[in-house]
């Protein structure tokens, strides 16, 4: 066990990096200004670094409870982390270039970069679908409540790649048709559900481990866990109806 041991450390250490990257370009946006919003920004080595690394460390933790081969559990961390590394490390060059980093083939370089991510995002998808599948597969382990948490914030987690997936694809046809600026502003009616969903496999599971430590009855936790799920899928609906409506 000494290995996934090790690596469970190792990506822990990776996510808090990315983490404090994100709030590090925090203060740079404080000291230098800029726009908040549009495709060059420090917003996005903030946000993406923050994301990112709470991304790494929750899926770090939550897979402990899937019933998975520990080695292979491992390697799809490793591969996971390095990708993240990737990702946040394209975004964060490019917002020092001053360029966007998302669907920006100005250059061959640049092209390159928009290149690397959007492969990058599709390794992502692939990872995760199969945390996710893994844990309809088995039930996962955990206390009351934590199954139904950790199968609820995957099933979530994939309308999280799915509005990822869109955002690019719709991009990517904007500018292969010449019309780069639609294609840098066409993400924006799905940030709002890409960024609401993405975090539910953090905050459900975390939920049911802070009940675990509380004086109440397991079907009570089970209880309050549920409705916690509803209230989150009545969210990320929300931003799904909005996203359609100004689509």
């Amino acid at each position: 066990m000494k290995i996934p041991r090790a690596t469970d450390r190792l990506c822990h250490a990776t996510g808090l990096f990315l983490a404090l990257s994100g709030l590090a370009h925090l203060v740079v946006f404080a000291v230098d200004g800029g726009p908040w919003d549009g495709p060059v920004s420090w917003r996005k080595p903030a946000t993406f670094g923050l994301s990112f690394g709470l991304t790494l460390m929750a899926i770090t933790w939550v897979t402990s409870y899937l019933r998975v081969g520990a080695r292979l559990r491992s390697v799809l961390l490793l591969v996971f982390a390095a990708d993240c590394v990737t990702e946040v490390g394209g975004i964060t060059l490019q917002a020092w270039r001053r360029v966007p980093s998302h669907l920006n083939m100005e250059t061959p370089f640049d092209t390159a970069v928009s290149m690397t991510l959007a492969v990058g995002g599709g390794i992502l998808v692939a990872l995760l679908t199969v945390f996710a599948v893994a844990s309809f597969r088995h039930r996962p382990t955990g206390p009351a409540g934590m199954p139904l948490a950790v199968r609820s914030g995957f099933a979530i987690l994939l309308v999280a790649l799915a509005s990822g997936a869109a955002m690019i694809a719709r991009g990517v046809v904007l500018t292969r048709t010449g019309h780069q600026e639609a294609a840098y502003h066409s993400t924006a009616p799905l940030k709002p559900l890409h960024g609401v969903s993405l975090h539910a496999v953090l905050v459900l599971p975390l939920l049911a481990r802070l009940l675990s430590r509380s004086a109440w009855s397991e079907p009570v936790r089970v209880r309050i866990v549920t409705t916690a799920v509803g209230c989150y899928a009545a969210a990320v609906a929300g931003a799904g109806v909005w996203a359609v409506l100004i689509f």
